[in-house]
């Protein structure tokens, strides 16, 4: 009998699935970092942001900053970021607020 459990490899997730992630993003020879990168960033995204990815036109993504630039873009709008990067850079202690509240104030905004 045979065993139909296949184990699979890194290599195996990197085939284009049935939702067809890997037409959006096309891979080009070179960095194997950034194509580690783009072969993994499908796999934590849900909901809006699995719809944009699938959205996008065929061959659109081919390297990291690419992905970051139009990522980014869509999500992060720059009068956002912007007012995340103030409240980081300016972060204070309120009045009456534990350290270990602040702190984790603090991480919430990273």
């Amino acid at each position: 009998m045979r065993d139909t459990n296949h184990i699979r490899t890194l290599g195996g997730y990197s085939k284009p699935s049935q939702k067809g992630y890997m037409n959006t993003i096309e891979l080009l020879v070179g960095n194997n970092v950034g194509k580690t990168r783009l072969r993994l960033f499908q796999f934590p995204l849900r909901d809006q942001a699995s719809n944009w990815l699938e959205r996008l036109p065929a061959g659109s993504i081919t390297t990291w900053e690419d992905l970051t630039t139009h990522f980014l873009a869509q999500f992060f709008l720059p009068g956002r970021t912007a007012k995340l990067r103030n409240d980081i850079l300016m972060f204070q202690q309120h009045q009456g607020e534990s350290l270990s509240e602040a702190w984790t104030r603090f991480k919430d905004l990273l």
